[in-house]
């Protein structure tokens, strides 16, 4: 993955976002920061770029690796629309693993 420091001489590093769709069916995303909420009809993401929400039929997060900032899902997909606003802090998974 590429990384790019924000700033020059800083070790803070920011992951390049990339989404990448075969057929409608297969989705990748890169530079994924959290998971805001899923179920089969919608994903809600918070990616490096901003809050991005996934509309489709039969969703199915196949992978998940926030240390890496990537997910693929599978199913039939819709739409894929950003959002400027962040996602609600405390996400499902951080919920879970408190």
């Amino acid at each position: 993955m590429n990384d790019r420091p924000i700033l020059e001489g800083s070790s803070l590093r920011l992951r390049s976002h990339c989404i990448n769709i075969e057929n409608r069916e297969l989705l990748s995303i890169s530079g994924v920061k959290d998971v805001g909420s899923f179920n089969e009809t919608e994903i809600i993401l918070m990616t490096d770029c901003g809050g991005l929400t996934i509309d489709g039929t039969e969703l199915h997060i196949t992978k998940l690796n926030l240390d890496e900032g990537q997910i693929i899902v599978e199913g039939q997909l819709i739409a894929l629309e950003y959002d400027d606003a962040p996602v609600q802090k405390g996400s499902l998974f951080s919920r879970m693993f408190r």
